[in-house]
C-alpha cells in the first residue's frame, strides 16, 4: 500500500518511520531543497513524546541534544532588580517526563531514524490530488497513492487543495511570535535572560549544539496583523514596531533584523477543523489541528498524532476509513484539551496589565522557591492544565515489534 506525506519537519518523518516499520511503500515530499536548517526555536516534548520516541530507539539522542536551560534571568519593565527564575523546578511542576530541543535538531533526528527505509522528494511540492488518489507534483510528474496525508504545518498546502472553505477555519489567539538568530555571543549557555514588559516578552538563549543563539519575542495585539507569511520584510516591521525601545539590549537584538540570519514570524493562531480526513486524505500535527504556535504543546501533539495515525492504518490493514475514524476518535480528546489550554496559555504568557506582568514574575519566583516535590504536587491536582500533556494516553500497537508488516 502506498502512502504519501507531505511535510518532513516532525510529523512527517516520525509518520514514515512507523509506516514503513508496518510495511507500508511510503514517500515523503518536503518543498524546501533539503531537511530545513531555519533556525528554528526551542520545543519542549512531553511524556508521550518521549515515550514514543523511546520506542524508536532515538531518545538517547534527542536527551543529548537538549538545550540544557536551567536559569531565568527576567527583566520587568518599570522594575529596579531583575527576577531570578529556576526552570528545573518550573518544568519540573509541569513534567515528570520532558526535554527542551531545538526543532531543527528534533526533526532531523527522526529524519535519520527512518530514512533508509522511506522515498524523501526534496525540492518538491503537490499541485493536485484527485479523488481517486492521483497526485501531480510540480517536478515529479503524477502517481498514484492510496492515502496522501498532509503533515506540512499550519499553513498547510494539502489541507487548501483538499479541505476548500474548511481550510482556513482558524481563531486568532491575541498575539504574535517571532524567533532570529543571533551571534552565539549575545548570550550564555545554561541561561536565558528576558524582559517582560505590559503586552510583550522578548528572551534569549543559546546551547551546546548551537552555534548561534536564539532571540525571542512574543507581543499580544487585539487584531491579527495583516501580512502574507512570506513576505519577511514587512514581518520584520512589524517585530520593529513592537519592541523598538523596549530595552537596550533588546535593541541590540532587533539590529540583526537588517542581515540574512534565519528569522521566523507568525501569528499564534489556533486550527479549529472539525475533522481531519476527507476522502483517502487526512491531516496530521500542525496542518490538522494546531493549538496555536509556541503555546499549546503542538510539537508533542504532533509526534503522538503521527503515532496513532501510523498504528491505525497498520490495525485496519490499510483499510483508510476505518483508520482515520479511529484516528479521529482516539485524537479528539487530546486535540480539545491542548485547545482549551493554548487558549488559556496564550492569554497569560504575556499579560496584558502592568498588574499581570508582576503576577506572573512572582509566580514563576514562587515557584522556584517552592520545594520541586511540592510544586510538583499541586501543579498534579489539574490534569487539564499545566500536566495536561503528561496525562495524554495512547494506544500500545501490538504489532510494533513486527518488522517490515506488509499492506498492500
Amino acid at each position: 500500500m502506498r502512502v504519501l506525506v507531505s511535510g518532513a519537519s516532525i510529523a512527517g518523518p516520525v509518520l514514515a518511520y512507523w509506516l514503513t516499520k508496518y510495511g507500508f511503500d511510503v514517500t515523503v515530499v518536503e518543498r524546501a531543497p533539503q531537511l530545513r536548517k531555519t533556525g528554528g526555536h526551542a520545543i519542549d516534548l512531553f511524556r508521550p513524546a518521549m515515550e514514543i520516541s523511546e520506542k524508536m530507539g532515538v531518545l538517547p539522542q534527542i536527551e543529548e541534544l537538549a538545550t540544557g536551560t536551567t536559569q531565568l534571568t527576567l527583566h520587568r519593565e518599570g522594575a529596579r532588580a531583575p527576577a531570578g527564575v529556576d526552570l528545573t523546578k518550573v518544568l519540573g511542576a509541569v513534567s515528570d517526563r520532558h526535554v527542551e530541543i531545538m526543532r531543527d535538531d528534533l526533526s532531523e533526528v527522526y529524519y535519520n531514524a527512518g530514512r533508509d527505509g522511506v522515498e524523501y522528494l526534496f525540492g518538491d511540492s503537490i499541485s493536485a490530488i484527485s479523488p481517486d488518489g492521483d497526485v501531480t507534483f510540480d517536478q515529479a510528474g503524477t502517481r498514484h497513492y492510496d492515502v496522501i496525508v498532509g503533515a506540512d504545518g499550519l499553513h498547510s498546502h494539502v489541507r487548501q487543495l483538499v479541505f476548500g472553505p474548511d481550510a482556513g477555519h482558524t481563531r486568532f489567539l491575541g498575539g504574535h511570535l517571532a524567533m532570529l538568530s543571533v551571534p552565539k555571543s549575545f548570550a550564555r549557555e545554561g541561561e536565558s535572560e528576558g524582559h517582560l514588559g505590559t503586552g510583550r516578552i522578548a528572551m534569549i538563549y543559546t546551547a551546546a549544539p548551537l552555534q548561534d543563539a536564539r532571540a525571542v519575542f512574543v507581543f499580544r495585539t487585539q487584531d491579527e496583523l495583516r501580512y502574507h507569511h512570506r513576505d519577511v520584510t514587512r514581518q520584520k516591521e512589524l517585530l520593529r514596531d513592537a519592541f523598538s525601545g523596549m530595552h537596550p539590549q533588546v535593541d541590540r537584538w532587533l539590529d540583526r533584523l537588517g542581515g540574512e540570519a534565519p528569522f521566523y514570524f507568525d501569528s499564534i493562531t489556533q486550527l479549529q477543523l472539525d475533522t481531519w480526513s476527507r476522502g483517502r486524505v487526512t491531516l496530521v500535527g500542525d496542518a490538522g489541528y494546531c493549538p496555536g504556535p509556541g503555546v499549546g504543546g503542538s510539537t508533542s501533539l504532533a509526534v503522538l498524532g503521527a503515532y496513532i495515525l501510523a498504528g491505525e492504518l497498520a490495525q485496519a490493514a490499510g483499510d483508510y476509513p476505518r483508520a482515520f475514524a479511529s484516528y479521529q476518535r482516539l485524537m479528539a480528546d487530546p486535540v480539545r484539551h491542548s485547545r482549551a489550554f493554548a487558549r488559556t496559555a496564550a492569554k497569560s504568557i504575556v499579560p496584558g496589565s502592568a498588574a499581570g506582568v508582576w503576577a506572573l514574575t512572582l509566580g514563576a519566583q514562587l515557584i522556584s522557591a517552592l520545594p520541586a516535590g511540592l510544586s510538583r504536587a499541586v501543579a498534579k491536582l489539574n490534569s487539564k492544565g499545566v500536566r495536561l500533556y503528561d496525562t495524554m494516553q495512547y494506544p500500545a500497537y501490538q504489532f510494533e515489534q513486527t518488522q517490515n508488516r506488509p499492506f498492500r
